[in-house]
């Protein structure tokens, strides 16, 4: 169901932010990157993003984020858009009429995910084929959840950082967004540097060194300071190799299956 002014149901990142905050006068590049989030606390967006690189590619339009405010799709008097758990237990769960709507305001090209401790594990790879697609829209939970038949009806996908419980899925869809754009073309102004981050080739990072060369006792090691481009090349596998195997078996199977 809809409210009942439908012109405040579906928020963009303009009107949920103050003036002084990034897009308030910023042109949305054409085809830019587009992520549209249905949330009960838009004002939390864009958050960190709003920041260092991503912040910047936001205020130069190489992506768009925009907010849809859930309360706004609330039923009654004070935009209840919760209820309590079909065949009892605690704590509350989301409507799928309220959310269902919110929804229809919100979806977009590309994928929608729900952001879940039950779902698909988010990794480097969703983050690198939802950047090559034209956005997402992501809906973030609370309480005890969203009714099951929202999710179905929309076929929508849960996406799960990890194995934890967070308060509500705003978090979540941050870091999914940051993880995200910061692969959109344009954004790292280095991609390459991209290529050789943990996750890239399946392996954690190598070691990274500095100035100054000495530090409490502590020097970079020699073969980073050599000139040798070949011996730093196999330096940086070896201690990659070493670090994800130590640190993550499972990646270090899923790596040395794949060399099979």
């Amino acid at each position: 169901m809809a409210p009942p002014n439908r012109s405040h149901g579906q928020k963009s990142i303009r009107a949920t932010l103050q003036p002084r905050d990034l897009m308030a006068e910023t042109p949305v590049r054409a085809r830019a990157w587009w992520a549209r989030v249905v949330t009960l606390f838009p004002e939390t967006f864009p958050g960190v993003l709003g920041h260092s690189l991503t912040g910047t590619a936001l205020k130069e339009g190489l992506w768009a984020l925009e907010t849809v405010d859930l309360r706004q799709f609330g039923e009654g008097k004070h935009r209840k858009v919760d209820d309590t758990p079909a065949g009892g237990g605690a704590g509350l769960v989301l409507r799928p009429d309220v959310v269902g709507a919110a929804l229809e305001a919100a979806r977009g090209p590309g994928p929608m995910l729900y952001l879940s401790p039950r779902g698909r594990p988010f990794d480097q790879a969703m983050a690198r084929d939802l950047a090559a697609g034209p956005g997402v829209t992501l809906l973030c939970g609370r309480f005890e959840g969203v009714d099951q038949r929202v999710l179905d009806h929309f076929d929508m996908q849960e996406v799960s950082l990890g194995d934890f419980v967070l308060t509500g899925g705003e978090i979540a869809a941050q870091a999914l967004l940051d993880a995200t754009v910061r692969l959109i073309p344009g954004v790292i102004g280095n991609m390459a540097s991209t290529e050789e981050e943990s996750f890239s080739d399946g392996l954690l990072e190598h070691p990274q060194y500095t100035r100054p060369a000495e530090w409490q006792g502590r020097t970079i090691p020699e073969v980073l300071t050599s000139g040798d481009h070949g011996r730093v090349a196999a330096w940086r596998r070896a201690e990659a190799e070493a670090l994800t195997r130590a640190r993550r078996p499972d990646l270090w199977e899923r790596y040395r299956r794949q060399g099979d």
